[in-house]
């Protein structure tokens, strides 16, 4: 990537300007010193802007994005399997919670279609 102004570096990472100033403002992404007051953006920070974004994905939270930026400075592995480790134990909680929210939706959708007569189930179970 060609130096860049915020707007193409915004693009270039699928975010909007103002995310980018967001992680800036967060700490995340620098603030380069700009010749003329136009600040200028290389491939150094599309690349941390798509590992910031990923980290995202994956369901890391922005102090714990801080930390794995860190730690990719310090080449600390043992820390980040271990941040790794716990997003894996805290998806493993969500998905039972959402499997469990899935079968008694699941049940309540056929009792509401079995039953003819009386109030659907599930509106009933909304209500309480």
């Amino acid at each position: 990537m060609k130096a860049a102004t915020i707007a193409g570096l915004a693009r270039a990472g699928g975010v909007g300007v103002e995310t980018v100033r967001y992680y800036q403002r967060r700490g995340l992404m620098p603030v380069p010193k700009g010749a003329e007051g136009i600040r200028r953006y290389g491939a150094d920070e599309l690349r941390r802007l798509r590992f910031i974004r990923s980290a995202q994905a994956a369901g890391f939270t922005l102090e714990q994005i801080a930390e794995l930026l860190a730690l990719h400075a310090t080449n600390g592995r043992k820390r980040a399997s271990a941040l790794a480790k716990q997003r894996i134990a805290a998806l493993d909680e969500k998905i039972t919670e959402l499997k469990k929210a899935r079968n008694a939706l699941s049940k309540l959708a056929g009792a509401c279609e079995g039953g003819t007569s009386g109030p659907c189930p599930i509106l009933l179970a909304f209500e309480t």
